[in-house]
């Protein structure tokens, strides 16, 4: 069923029409600086999940359209599509854009700092701020209620190196007693353009990624005491890539887990998976 899908968001993003040449996208999991320029739009076809030991495998399909307010300034909605179970996928924000639960979100980004160096290089910061609501009563045995979202991310960007630094915070807004836990987010990214692929528009642009994510993920309280659950730390590095060409863009990796401590009820990841495929256009 996963390699069929696949293939469906994959033949989906290439039947679009081209428009413009593609930019605004970084790495896969861990949060970046790339905003739309102003008048930009992005459509986002997301496919996630992870395998989790001992447990049934999770993923998700999620659907999300950004739009460039200014070059520094853009907004992003994004909803899920119905695919297997998804309870047990990351509590935080499995990709640094989307959601990886069933919920609606909406996301509004910033870069409040840019500073150029050299010619093609420059030190940018970046903020973004969401709000989610829920579309299920229940996840993974605890009430399921709206929640807010803040994530800064700061770094250096060129036409070889990239070097993001990222946090986030991911607070639950439901009672005390019966709520999902509130969940800190941690990303180290590196990327790297190789001399054969330094390629200028309209040929494709390809660049390779190293990324780190670390979830420290707070107790959870339900009303249900089976289903109760303790803190949890976990840590997980592995490659991405991006292509860009013309007005499409597609990326995927994997995280492998490198640090896990986890409750005893709890099961461990053995790893996580992306694949987004981005087409960008511009309305007259």
């Amino acid at each position: 069923m996963g390699a069929r899908v696949a293939a469906a968001v994959l033949l989906a993003g290439w039947m679009l029409p081209s428009a413009a040449a593609a930019s605004g996208h970084g790495p896969v999991f861990g949060a970046a600086t790339p905003t739309l320029g102003k008048g930009g739009w992005s459509f986002d076809q997301a496919w996630m999940g992870a395998r989790v030991r001992d447990a049934e495998n999770e993923q998700v399909l999620r659907t999300m359209l950004g739009f460039g307010i200014t070059k520094d300034v853009q907004i992003s909605m994004s909803l899920p599509v119905e695919l297997g179970r998804s309870d047990s996928l990351p509590m935080g924000r499995m990709m640094a854009t989307m959601s990886s639960r069933r919920e609606a979100e909406v996301l509004a980004g910033w870069r409040v700092h840019t500073r150029p160096v050299a010619d093609t290089a420059r030190f940018e910061t970046t903020v973004y701020l969401g709000a989610t609501a829920p579309l299920q009563r229940r996840t993974d045995g605890a009430s399921s209620d709206p929640a807010v979202s803040g994530t800064i991310a700061s770094g250096y960007a060129s036409r070889v190196h990239y070097f993001w630094l990222g946090g986030s915070y991911h607070r639950t807004l439901g009672g005390a007693d019966d709520r999902t836990p509130d969940v800190k987010t941690y990303s180290v990214v590196y990327g790297y353009r190789p001399a054969p692929l330094r390629l200028d528009y309209p040929k494709p642009d390809l660049r390779f990624f190293v990324e780190t994510i670390g979830e420290l993920a707070g107790p959870r309280h339900s009303v249900h005491a089976s289903a109760a659950r303790s803190s949890s730390h976990t840590l997980m590095a592995g490659p991405t890539a991006l292509l860009l060409y013309k007005a499409y863009g597609l990326s995927g990796g994997v995280l492998l887990p490198v640090y896990q401590r986890i409750g005893r009820e709890q099961s461990k990841e053995r790893l996580r998976f992306a694949i987004n495929v981005s087409y960008f256009f511009w309305v007259k």
